[in-house]
């Protein structure tokens, strides 16, 4: 083991970490804001009156489409900022990702129409995607080896608690401060998502991140030929390994993270009509229900990333992700398939957070293990990110199916329940994927 690898994590280093964790916590702030005006923001854009069957069908089936464009521009941004951050340096890659994802979604609040609110969202993704691979190698290559899993799974608790910010940002926003105007708050809560531009003018300072050695990045490549080499014969089964595990769990998390705060909205608006209540004061109520499912699903998602660090050390990453692929088909199961009273099925969500939301924070590390320095950003930013792609399936299939329900949340909930089938197909292939536990990614 190298001196570097018995070190404390020192002042760079703990700087590093907190600007590649605020860069993950913020994007998924930036790309799961949508999903939570989408119920405003879509009928508006289309004309059509809030609250009516027509809005409802239109929003799961837009909710389904948007979230799929986004993970295929998403895909396409961790393929060429990761191969970006291999060329240029990791911190001015990260930094330029920081911005596009932040003027996008910006942007995306003065959106006069469906289309432009699209293409918004679709230059805003691009940034998104390359924000993982750029972080999680950089932190891959400057923290001490033994710090090295504990510091990626920390990365991953930004995720849920950026989600935790959206939720909390749109019900102040669309609950409490402007629940009369359905029709309107949503343009400011998208807003919000220019926040993230303060992180760039501290990455642009230089202040707490230092790239990876010139030598490192080893011979320059264009794209084309450095995607070869992932597909050559000594990295292939690291890049099946990671592209198998990559789809199968961001398409059950995408499934999952796109409709939950719509199913939460639907059942809170059934309980509004149950109880004779409209306009603001049912909207207010739908507000809060759509914030318990995410918080639930939130909570466990910050206990589970945390958990894959003992997990992955005592079972290996294969015992992990077969552990936490188990779990999460069984916690689908559970808290979709029997008739549970509502409240009920929102706190089981805590579940499906746990195993489906926590076990990203294994990708962390487990990815730049994979690779060595030259084609690390790129093969952690293409093996992620193509899983994004076969995931944008996920969302689509789900939406299309809602929508064509008499009752969208009542559809919602039933796909999800057979989306348990991809966590259980990814469990039964987890002995056959590398297994990388104790191998230390080099620097040069």
């Amino acid at each position: 083991m190298s001196a570097a690898a018995t070190q404390r994590l020192g002042a760079l280093e703990w700087r590093a970490l907190a600007a590649v964790w605020l860069g993950f916590g913020f994007d998924i702030f930036d790309a799961l804001l949508i999903n939570f005006v989408a119920p405003h923001a879509i009928p508006t854009l289309l004309g059509l009156p809030l609250g009516s069957a027509a809005a409802k069908a239109a929003t799961a089936q837009w909710i389904g489409i948007l979230t799929a464009l986004l993970l295929v521009g998403w895909a396409i941004g961790g393929i060429v900022f990761g191969h970006l951050a291999d060329r240029i340096g990791r911190r001015r890659a990260l930094m330029l990702t920081i911005a596009v994802y932040a003027i996008g979604t910006g942007a995306s609040a003065f959106a006069p129409s469906l289309a432009v609110l699209v293409g918004c969202r679709l230059f805003a993704s691009l940034g998104i995607g390359g924000e993982f691979a750029t972080g999680a190698t950089l932190i891959a290559e400057t923290v001490p080896e033994r710090h090295r899993m504990i510091a990626g799974a920390f990365l991953q608790t930004a995720s849920p608690l950026g989600l935790v910010l959206a939720t909390l940002v749109n019900y102040v926003v669309a609950g409490l401060w402007m629940p009369e105007d359905p029709g309107t708050s949503w343009r400011w809560v998208l807003a919000t998502g220019l926040a993230p531009i303060l992180l760039v003018m501290l990455l642009r300072s230089g202040h707490g991140v230092d790239d990876v050695p010139r030598a490192a990045a080893g011979p320059r490549r264009g794209l084309v030929g450095s995607l070869a080499l992932l597909f050559g014969p000594d990295l292939r089964a690291a890049t099946l390994s990671a592209v198998g595990m990559s789809v199968l769990g961001l398409f059950a998390w995408w499934s999952c993270n796109a409709f939950l705060p719509t199913i939460g909205y639907g059942l809170g608006m059934h309980l509004a009509e149950q109880q004779g209540l409209n306009g603001g004061a049912a909207i207010a109520l739908a507000e809060s229900w759509k914030s318990t499912a995410a918080n639930w699903f939130n909570a466990g998602g910050v206990i589970g990333a945390l958990l894959t660090v003992p997990v992955a050390r005592r079972l290996g990453r294969r015992g992990m992700f077969a552990l936490y692929y188990s779990v999460g088909a069984g916690a689908l199961l559970l808290a979709f398939g029997p008739a549970w009273p509502p409240i009920v099925a929102m706190r089981l969500t805590f579940l499906i957070g746990l195993a489906i939301y926590g076990l990203f924070g294994a990708f962390a590390f487990y990815l730049p293990e994979l690779y060595p320095p030259a084609v690390r950003g790129l093969g952690a930013g293409f093996s992620f990110n193509i899983g994004r792609m076969g995931a944008a399936l996920g969302p689509f299939i789900v939406g299309a199916y809602s929508a064509r329900q008499l009752d969208p949340t009542a559809g919602a909930i039933t796909a999800l329940t057979w989306i348990a089938l991809l966590p259980a197909t990814a469990a039964l292939l987890t002995p056959f994927i590398v297994e990388t536990r104790g191998r230390v990614p080099a620097r040069d």
